[in-house]
């Protein structure tokens, strides 16, 4: 058996540059990882089986085709090899902004790669077919994402940083982020992701409302610094100046009701 962390995805800034003619948009954007995420377990069988568990899993039930089938359907389809019984344990919320699919399906591809002796860079071509963040979520380093943020650049990133991740329970449609963004250049990604943004806030904020009270309650916890949603929400973000504080500001923000995730950037 092959276990994988899906870890949870976090754009420390992200701009939207216009619509493309695909359908798509043209983004710059600063990925990062966090510690902890679903956990994908894989192992070879003599027939196909996906198994759901975790915190999250009844939100998936009953779904049938998902990233992750799509990914190891995709993996046999190029490079061959047996049934699978794949256990994805989720324990992070749907449809949130962090890349919990597309880490999945990612997590799935690595897990696969590991057991046949298959690398990374060979399966790039499937996540980019899987989706957007599924290339980023593979490579599964701080990076900068351009084009649909499938096109990655290497930067470093602040491993170790204390981190602490908020939902308020609402769960936000991706392309109706998109559709409302308001198609406004506000210009590139700056070489310091603080004096970034995150364009999609505001038309995310526009549908749920609630993501404004995360983000005030956020900035005002002891030690916060840079305070954000994630991609398209309704995950928020805000990195700390250390565990202590970060830990304290998670009791606060768990009073709210909220799911709150105090992990570290890797």
């Amino acid at each position: 058996m092959v276990t994988e962390i899906a870890r949870a995805k976090l754009n420390l800034a992200l701009h939207v540059r216009a619509r493309r003619s695909d359908g798509y948009h043209e983004l710059e954007t600063l990925f990062a990882f966090v510690e902890h995420g679903d956990i994908v377990q894989v192992e070879p069988a003599e027939a196909d089986s996906f198994t759901l568990a975790g915190p999250f899993a009844a939100v998936l039930r009953g779904e049938g085709d998902n990233l992750v089938t799509r990914a190891a359907r995709a993996f046999r389809e190029q490079f061959g090899h047996g049934a699978h019984a794949i256990t994805l344990d989720k324990h992070l919320p749907v449809a949130s902004g962090i890349g919990g699919g597309s880490a999945d399906a990612a997590a799935t591809l690595r897990a696969l790669g590991r057991l046949h002796g298959v690398a990374i860079e060979d399966m790039f071509a499937i996540a980019d077919a899987l989706g957007s963040d599924v290339p980023a979520c593979l490579f599964g380093r701080t990076a900068i994402g351009r084009g649909r943020g499938e096109q990655l650049e290497p930067v470093p990133g602040l491993p170790g940083a204390p981190v602490l991740l908020v939902n308020p329970g609402v769960a936000v449609s991706t392309a109706e982020v998109f559709r409302r963004w308001d198609g406004i250049d506000r210009g590139p990604l700056p070489a310091d992701p603080r004096q970034g943004r995150n364009d999609l806030e505001p038309p995310a904020r526009a549908i749920a409302p609630v993501i404004d009270e995360v983000l005030a309650l956020l900035a005002a916890q002891p030690g916060a610094g840079l305070t954000r949603m994630s991609g398209s929400g309704a995950t928020c973000f805000a990195l700390f100046d250390d565990d202590a504080r970060r830990d304290a500001a998670a009791e606060v923000l768990a009073e709210q009701g909220w799911w709150v995730l105090p992990s570290r950037l890797t």
